[in-house]
């Protein structure tokens, strides 16, 4: 675990914790390979992912370039590039949808901060 998300995730207040834990545990575990780092203040996966905690709800976003109009339905918000699911409790995790979602996003998303190239 990146030293910053761990400091972040001692700072939440133990049930946000536990979600953020669980999000995070779910999301490494579909896919083992996601560099992770602290940007924006959220935790972020390969500019694909992110876990952040709101003040009604823990959200995690995905990215939705390259998606199909009914898979970004799958999502809530209107941004351009990213949108979220909300959490508001761990019993909100349903594992096997999320891991299919997660799964989706890896297959067909590209990152929302593409690397440049030298």
């Amino acid at each position: 675990m990146h030293s910053q998300i761990k400091e972040y995730l001692e700072k939440q207040p133990s049930d946000r914790r536990k979600i953020m834990e669980n999000l995070r545990e779910i999301l490494i575990e579909a896919v083992p390979s996601l560099n992770e780092k602290m940007e924006y203040g959220v935790m972020c996966y390969d500019d694909l992912y992110y876990i952040a905690n709101l003040p009604k709800q823990i959200n995690m976003g995905f990215s939705i370039i390259g998606l199909t109009p009914e898979e970004v339905k799958l999502f809530e918000g209107t941004g351009k590039t990213m949108r979220h699911l909300k959490f508001e409790n761990i019993d909100s995790i349903n594992k096997e949808e999320l891991v299919k979602i997660i799964k989706l996003v890896r297959e067909k998303a590209s990152p929302v901060h593409p690397k440049k190239k030298k």
